[in-house]
């Protein structure tokens, strides 16, 4: 099998000496070693002066199997691009001496850093936390700098042990669950808490926590411009562990912790953003309803109170990331659509406009006062650099990095062909198509077909290793958007409403037939596999057909009873995709469980989960193994460690994933059939 050597070939690749490996990069393709080499931007931020833009890059440490991330800084035009420091996620102070950034310090774990930035660069550690700050932000006046952190519910329970014996050595204390409020720890245990707001001098000292301890604060938040106040949702009533989807934006006291409300909707109001003139609000939210998938839309409301207005009413797309323009006049902000990504405005006074425009992905993280914008941007054959554009010529837009030319340039990458094709209801479903790098379209090739997770997300045009590397070794590589993604609308994604799995199932077989109908793939050939929710639609997929030679079920939900009972977080976060739960009627729980249907399936299917994985646990894995193994289906079950959900957070996993997944796809590989003149 032609495959199964090309497969070897990236094992031995990964030992070969320096003159072997240039002999098998003579073809010019890529090579999945290769990974090792890559490297990540984000996060740009602009000083405000606007003469220089710090980053985070990230590259991969081989010895210690992670990724890991430094500070980089550049002039605004790009040149004297540089190392800073270790760290990630810089922000600079209002007057731009110095920036704050977190990078592993002591005691133990993230802590955050201040650095000057003038030519001695001198460099403190001001915190000495026992959990992970986020979310950072200056005060106004630079003296102090805000962020987010969970705060552990400590056990409560007032039992008596008897005394220990001297030198006796007890079992841990067993962890008391009452609160569904909770993180992992790298353990994969839980830890309850609710994430608190703090505030610690910029210089180093105390933090001081200035939430009240009772709600959940997460996500952004930003001060007013006198620094008195701190701009914030958090969900509001005793219950709110039940009310988990009910939150308000608002304004918290920094000096007396005393919350004053500025929204109040039957839904969640997030993200609030002062405007630069300190009179608006701007944040996301939407009305509640029993839809499984609703749209973002963007408010404002003034900072002193009154009824919100709704800039985003015609606007059927979700939009993220706001940014006020300089002039407070109106928003900035990002947006999926289609596939791509790029920015939009919308003015407090007319119609929204699209900024950029493209077939890639933008993501702006900064403008300043004069209008320009900064962030990062990846399209088919371009992975992620930093990106400049003035507002006032959003289409001039300048690439000011280049941290993969140096791996990509002698590489020859597939093409990507867009598909648009008509699936059940009418509903038209866009796909693309990664092709080898030596696609001969009189050729027959066999296929992969990539299903995405949520459901409610999109596959994007940005730049996949993962995915080219399949090419590389010979695949077609189909990935679509079926119905229930996001980027086309409320509707759209919300067409699988109390019906997942279902037609989405459809859409993704319209695909293959799309593909197949451009009579190059091998059809005896055909793969498919996914990861979460592209684990629960590849195991329906092989109980509904077994038109696929193999497939991998990736950390998938198989039993949707049983996973009522053991997915992390609030169940009622999952209600809401059944109309009952299933102690009140289990018939639709049971209809949608891929288990139901294990005695249809003939497919070869590979399991792969992390075994930390709280969000589709690893027990849904095992169930789906011992059904497949009780029909007699071939199955293999890959327990991936050191991964919570998915299996390809560390860099040596990711290859792993790579190679088991071709592995099994090539193991099952379906042989030519002799004709009758053989």
């Amino acid at each position: 099998m032609r495959h199964a050597t090309i497969a070897l070939g990236v094992v031995a690749a990964l030992v070969l000496p320096a003159a072997a490996l240039a002999q098998t990069r003579a073809g010019n393709k890529l090579q999945l070693e290769q990974l090792f080499d890559f490297e990540t931007v984000s996060n740009p931020r602009i000083s405000p002066d606007g003469t220089q833009i710090v980053y985070t890059r990230g590259w991969v440490d081989k010895v210690n199997d992670r990724r890991s991330s430094a500070l980089w800084v550049m002039n605004a035009d790009g040149s004297k691009n540089r190392f800073l420091t270790t760290g990630s996620n810089a922000i600079w102070s209002p007057d731009g001496t110095r920036i704050a950034f977190t990078r592993d310090g002591e005691p133990a774990g993230r802590q955050i850093w201040v650095r000057w930035m003038d030519a001695e660069g001198a460099t403190t550690q001001i915190t000495h936390l026992g959990e992970t700050p986020s979310n950072l932000a200056w005060t106004p006046d630079g003296k102090s700098i805000a962020f987010t952190m969970l705060v552990p519910k400590r056990d409560t329970w007032q039992i008596r042990m008897p005394a220990r014996p001297e030198g006796a050595k007890w079992i841990e204390a067993p962890r008391i669950v009452e609160s569904l409020t909770y993180r992992t720890d790298r353990q994969g245990f839980i830890e309850q808490g609710l994430r608190q707001i703090f505030v610690v001098p910029a210089d180093g000292g105390t933090e001081r926590r200035v939430t009240d301890g009772q709600y959940d604060y997460a996500g952004e938040f930003s001060f007013t411009n006198d620094g008195q106040e701190i701009l914030l949702s958090t969900g509001r009533g005793k219950d709110w562990e039940r009310e988990y989807r009910q939150s308000d934006v608002y304004a918290l006291n920094v000096a007396t912790g005393n919350l004053r409300q500025l929204t109040n909707r039957s839904g969640p109001d997030t993200d609030p953003v002062l405007s630069p003139d300190g009179r608006w609000v701007a944040y996301l939210g939407y009305d509640w309803t029993t839809d499984t998938y609703i749209d973002n839309e963007l408010y404002v409301v003034s900072l002193s109170g009154g009824a919100p207005r709704q800039l985003t009413a015609a606007f059927d797309r979700s939009p993220g990331n706001l940014t006020w323009a300089p002039d407070s006049n109106g928003i900035y902000f990002t947006a999926d659509d289609s596939g791509s990504r790029n920015l939009h405005y919308a003015p407090l006074e007319g119609p929204i406009k699209a900024v950029t425009k493209g077939v890639h992905l933008i993501a702006v993280s900064d403008i300043n006062r004069t209008g320009q914008a900064v962030g990062t941007l990846t399209s088919f054959h371009k992975p992620g650099d930093v990106i400049s554009f003035s507002l006032s010529s959003p289409s001039n837009i300048r690439q000011l990095t280049n941290v993969n030319d140096d791996v990509l340039s002698q590489v020859k990458l597939g093409e990507v062909e867009e598909i648009w094709y008509s699936s059940l209801d009418d509903y038209k479903i866009q796909g693309w198509v990664i092709k080898p790098p030596d696609f001969d379209p009189a050729k027959k090739y066999p296929l992969m077909l990539s299903i995405h997770g949520g459901p409610h997300a999109m596959y994007g045009v940005g730049f996949n290793f993962g995915w080219q590397e399949h090419a590389a070794n010979g695949y077609l590589v189909l990935y679509t958007n079926p119905r229930g993604s996001t980027g086309y609308g409320s509707a759209f994604g919300n067409a699988i409403k109390y019906n997942y799995p279902s037609k989405d199932f459809d859409d993704l077989m319209k695909g293959v037939d799309a593909v197949i109908a451009k009579g190059f793939v091998d059809e005896r050939n055909m793969f498919v596999y996914g990861c979460s929710g592209g684990g629960v639609l590849t195991a329906w997929t092989v109980g509904h057909t077994d038109r696929f030679a193999a497939a991998a079920s990736n950390c998938p939900v198989i039993n949707w009873i049983s996973f009522v009972g053991n997915v992390d977080g609030n169940p009622l976060r999952w209600y809401h995709d059944f109309e009952k739960f299933p102690w009140e009627d289990p018939s639709e729980h049971l209809r949608r469980s891929p288990l139901m249907y294990v005695g249809k399936v003939k497919t070869p299917t590979m399991l792969m989960t992390g075994v930390l994985d709280m969000r589709t646990p690893i027990s849904q894995t095992e169930e789906f193994y011992q059904a497949l193994k009780a029909v007699g289906v071939p199955t293999a079950m890959v327990r991936f460690n050191g991964e919570y959900h998915g299996t390809s957070s560390r860099p040596s996993n990711f290859i792993r994933t790579q190679l088991y997944l071709r592995h099994w796809f090539e193991k099952w590989a379906r042989k030519a059939v002799p004709t009758s003149s053989q």
